[in-house]
């Protein structure tokens, strides 16, 4: 068989291209703000990471720009070797400060952080449990690594536990788990995780891609939120994210970080990360400790878009974060809700098969701290009508709140007419 025959017998991407719903590499051609210019048409942005509206912020350019002119481009070189910048090391002491931990590596992006860090932890005879919705890179960490890996149903602790009981009590054992679950916007109850993994003598790690300047005081993550930060092992997290930059840190004690820093072929064989990309997450850092406003207003504002997408009919899932999961069914509807929305001006990223279960297909709407309610409400308005032309709506249950909604105003206008009735009325003698 010619190795490249699989590439031949690729069709599916030309057959949805064919059918008009490709949603994939669309170019945008402007920065990330809340209304962006893709292919020539401006479109309200509902698929972007940038939770806190950062990325287009003259604070941060003006960063990358100085930090360009007195470093150059680019470090031409790995962390290990001549890569190394006095900002990149500012940089990992200003996060151990602000996450809460002793120590901090910083990787070039968040892949590779989770890629070094589990495969250079998990070794031959030690096992890696993750739950089924964790996210791409730390399914490759795992793959990577000599160890062996086992799953638990989603934020399941039952499962959970019959999973760390059946496992060699002398095993090494570490515990990978999303913060925030990049597609189904829930969060991990580390509340009642956290214990529990540690009764069982395991490590636990939590990549806080989605959880860090979203949750957690002034933006301190998932850990934070739930008061678990010194009891967990390990927290990863993204600047590509809040920090609207590129790159990745794991951070932990200091012997297990200075470990992965001498073992982490992620790190080791990468360029390091360039002065342009380092010199806005430090401004970002700056902005985030000095003000909470942003990260409130962005969780204010997600709440808003939740709430009219449930008052439309719309399965928003358990999601209480900025990621607001829209179920829509089987990955062919998914592609033409896309289109739908796409032709009303609203940008949105849809989620299919394997990263999601079979039949459960969404669009991922991520909210920004710079939407307004203006921007929403239009938003809301193309959602309602793509999806009553698939008809992926709950009828009956918008109907029943609609009907609601007519009687109360039914009755507020019956009662203030009755109020001003009562104002000519004259005391009984």
């Amino acid at each position: 068989m010619d190795l490249f025959d699989k590439c031949r017998n690729f069709t599916i991407v030309k057959d949805i291209k064919a059918a008009g719903i490709f949603p994939y590499f669309h170019r945008v051609e402007s920065g990330q703000n809340p209304v962006v210019v893709s292919e020539g048409k401006r479109m309200i942005m509902m698929g972007s990471n940038n939770y806190l509206g950062l990325a287009t912020d003259q604070r941060l350019k003006n960063a990358a720009i100085y930090a360009t002119q007195k470093y150059g481009t680019g470090c031409v070189g790995s962390r290990f070797l001549n890569g190394t910048l006095d900002i990149h090391e500012k940089l990992e002491k200003e996060l151990a400060v602000f996450i809460g931990k002793p120590a901090v590596l910083v990787f070039s992006t968040g892949m590779f952080a989770n890629l070094g860090t589990i495969s250079s932890l998990v070794g031959k005879n030690d096992y890696v449990i993750t739950d089924k919705y964790d996210h791409a890179s730390i399914i490759d960490g795992c793959r990577l690594s000599y160890g062996k890996m086992v799953r638990f149903k989603h934020n399941d602790m039952k499962d959970l536990e019959e999973v760390l009981k059946s496992l060699p009590e002398a095993a090494g054992k570490l515990v990978v788990v999303d913060g925030v679950f990049s597609m189904e916007g829930d969060i991990a109850p580390l509340d009642k995780m956290v214990p529990l993994v540690h009764r069982y003598g395991a490590k636990i790690m939590v990549d806080d891609a989605h959880g860090i300047g979203v949750l957690g005081n002034h933006g301190r993550g998932t850990c934070d939120y739930f008061g678990q930060t010194s009891e967990v092992d390990l927290i990863m997290g993204t600047f590509s994210k809040s920090f609207a930059s590129l790159g990745g840190f794991i951070a932990g004690d200091e012997e297990v970080v200075h470990y992965i820093k001498h073992n982490a072929r992620a790190l080791i064989f990468s360029a390091a990360p360039s002065p342009a990309n380092v010199a806005p997450v430090l401004k970002a850092l700056e902005i985030m400790r000095r003000s909470d406003r942003r990260r409130k207003k962005l969780l204010l504002r997600a709440d808003y878009m939740r709430n009219k997408l449930q008052k439309i009919g719309f399965d928003t899932g358990l999601s209480t974060t900025p990621i607001i999961p829209v179920v829509v069914g089987d990955d062919w509807t998914a592609f033409k809700m896309w289109r739908l929305l796409y032709d009303r001006g609203v940008f949105t990223t849809p989620v299919v098969s394997p990263a999601v279960p079979p039949g459960r297909a969404l669009i991922r709407v991520s909210m920004m701290a710079t939407h307004t309610k203006r921007h929403i409400d239009k938003a809301c308005r193309a959602f309602a009508e793509a999806g009553d032309v698939l008809g992926v709506i709950k009828i009956e249950g918008a109907l029943k709140k609609k009907r609601r909604g007519h009687w109360r105003r039914a009755v507020n206008v019956w009662m203030k007419h009755l109020w001003k009735l009562s104002r000519y009325r004259q005391p009984a003698s």
